[in-house]
């Protein structure tokens, strides 16, 4: 192990400091530093690692500044002098404003044996702690009162299904990642890491991203579109098969039922046929929806959503039709349906959700309506070539190599376009932030939605491809993308909209903590294994025998452990805020002020 490691520390170490200049003839491994699409990676990295210390001072300096108030003595000393030097006839005139102004409450307009009053609605909250919290207290949600209890109970079902599946995947993730630090942990056939790996990815994807998405869409297509869903029976309908796919597709993959070695198409096709034909109920429903709308211009989460919805249909009968599934077909398949589905499906319908209910928290419109535009369409026109980058030097033709390489450097446009419209969103809005617990998570989403997409291009280039490809690099970057962007977009649009439901609020410590646990957890998670991945890819570039880049693993696997370990904490504490917010009882909650005041917010975005 030290003859692997050693030397690859000493030679980063040596171009760090003395930047040789590079030879004719030298290798890949020799260029590293060289390369844009090293550079601009370790960059992308860094930017991660500013903004979430920059997060982090911000939200210390807020804390610090409540437990100890700064005082300050210029204008206290310029306030004393002022009064020194005040003219008898000014001092006269003082002390007759203050008197005229001097009026105290009595102490119990809301206390004492009557109910309190606040006609003015003057007082957000009511509390009995007299102490100082540990933690700023958050700006409370306020209820909307129009929203169909129907449609409550419908997204509240779809939110607390995904939360199961996220609390069943991750946890079986988890142990995926304990069996790298202790490999005979068990000797069952039915959690070998074959059979249990696919169940974490499969559950994550299409149970808690895909019914979070779905729950969360059907608020937001009613809302936007000004009217009643279409159909609230097609909308429990879709929940009952894509459950029934995860529950048969589970119990497939861990008998060893499986569809072969295509990644994150594991399921059989009769089971993967329930989830799609949920998605069919589902476009179903949100078309109807939205041909009857009662304003005229179609909101653009409305143009997210539907292509979404539409995109991943045609995607999944693409990746079951067998007649082209032989040979190198099958490979430009499996790349074709492992990028689109992450990227027309999940990036796009979550983008369309961001773009609804992040107007909504910081009760102001979207930036700019055609930035939203360009980013669908060349998210559209770009996206769909990209995914044979992952077969670079593989048997696949060179000029498709090519195409995939061009076209995944044009993903910068949308990937800027919209980073550039949700910031300017948040310009302006720094108090909303530090005094909102949903816009931390949307606020974190969106910095990784640009790290994540810029990382992802330059992982595309060849010779990018000959360090990373094939080692753990690719699982902390589908981390990046999968956990980064859209769990914490999810979430962020989730402690949105959920309060304002039955006026039921988490425990803002517990949200505090959800946050950065997952936050402190995927960073420890995503740099371990960037950087092992790295040097396991230098590693195979210098000849050295395979045996040395799995010792050479062992810490990193250990860091990946425990970042997981943070997530999974984390989960459980989401998942008990979700419980707490829709399905505790009213007489366990403390009792809270209810304002009237219904908000109709992103209506007119």
């Amino acid at each position: 192990m030290k003859r692997s490691t050693y030397p690859y520390w000493l030679s980063v170490l040596g171009v760090v400091l003395f930047m040789p200049p590079a030879q004719a003839q030298s290798r890949p491994g020799d260029e590293l530093w060289n390369q844009p699409g090293i550079v601009g990676t370790i960059v992308v990295g860094l930017l991660l690692v500013v903004g979430v210390v920059l997060l982090a001072i911000v939200r210390l300096a807020a804390l610090v500044r409540r437990l100890y108030p700064p005082k300050d003595h210029q204008q206290q000393l310029a306030f004393e002098e002022a009064v020194a030097n005040l003219t008898p006839h000014q001092l006269d005139q003082i002390l007759q404003r203050r008197h005229d102004l001097d009026y105290r409450l009595t102490g119990s307009e809301l206390t004492g044996l009557k109910r309190p009053h606040d006609p003015q609605a003057l007082v957000r909250h009511v509390t009995t702690d007299m102490h100082a919290p540990l933690v700023a207290e958050k700006k409370h949600t306020i209820r909307s009162r129009d929203v169909e209890p129907a449609l409550i109970r419908l997204v509240g079902a779809y939110l607390l299904s995904a939360a199961f599946w996220l609390l069943f995947g991750t946890l079986v993730g988890w142990y995926v990642g304990i069996k790298f630090v202790r490999p005979d942990i068990d000797h069952l056939e039915w959690l070998s890491f074959g059979r249990i790996r696919p169940v974490h990815t499969n559950t994550v994807f299409w149970g808690w991203s895909s019914l979070s998405m779905l729950g969360l869409g059907q608020f937001v297509v009613a809302r936007t579109c000004n009217t009643h869903l279409f159909s609230y029976r097609l909308g429990w309908v879709s929940l009952v098969l894509i459950n029934a796919c995860l529950l048969l597709g589970t119990l497939c993959l861990m008998n060893g039922i499986n569809n072969g070695g295509g990644e994150y198409r594991e399921f059989v096709w009769p089971v993967m046929a329930l989830f799609v034909l949920g998605l069919v109920v589902s476009l179903l429903n949100f078309y109807q929806t939205i041909a009857h709308r009662k304003i005229e211009e179609m909101y653009i989460s409305n143009w997210y959503m539907l292509a979404a919805l539409s995109w991943v249909i045609i995607l999944a009968v693409i990746a079951y039709l067998p007649f082209y599934q032989d040979g190198l077909g099958e490979t430009v398949i499996q790349g074709y349906y492992m990028h689109q589905g992450v990227g027309m499906w999940f990036m796009s319908f979550t983008l369309g959700l961001v773009y609804y209910f992040l107007p909504m928290s910081l009760n102001k419109p979207i930036y700019s309506y055609s930035l939203g535009v360009l980013a669908f369409w060349t998210q559209l026109l770009f996206y769909t070539m990209i995914g044979t980058h992952h077969y670079v030097f593989s048997p696949v033709p060179w000029w498709l190599q090519t195409v995939a390489i061009v076209f995944s450097a044009g993903m910068l446009i949308p990937v800027l376009a919209g980073t550039t419209n949700f910031v300017m969103t948040f310009w302006g809005s720094g108090k909303h932030v530090t005094g909102s617990y949903s816009l931390p998570f949307l606020a974190v989403g969106v910095l990784f939605y640009f790290a994540g997409s810029v990382q992802g291009s330059m992982q595309a280039f060849r010779f990018t491809n000959v360090i990373w490809h094939f080692t753990d690099f690719n699982v902390a970057h589908s981390h990046i993308t999968m956990y980064g962007i859209i769990a914490f977009l999810l979430w962020g649009c989730i402690y949105t909209v959920v309060p304002r439901f039955l006026g039921r609020e988490p425990r803002q410590l517990l949200v505090g903590i959800h946050f950065w646990f997952a936050l402190i957890g995927l960073l420890a998670y995503i740099f371990s294994l960037m950087i092992g991945g790295t040097l396991k890819g230098l590693s195979w570039l210098a000849g050295e025998p395979f045996i040395n880049g799995v010792m050479m693993m062992a810490p990193f696997w250990l860091w990946r452990a425990i970042g997981g370990t943070l997530m999974l904490l984390s989960h459980g504490i989401f998942a008990y805020n979700l419980y707490d917010m829709l399905l505790r009882k009213a007489s366990e909650l403390a009792p809270v002020p209810t304002l009237p005041i219904d908000d109709h917010v992103a209506e007119s975005a």
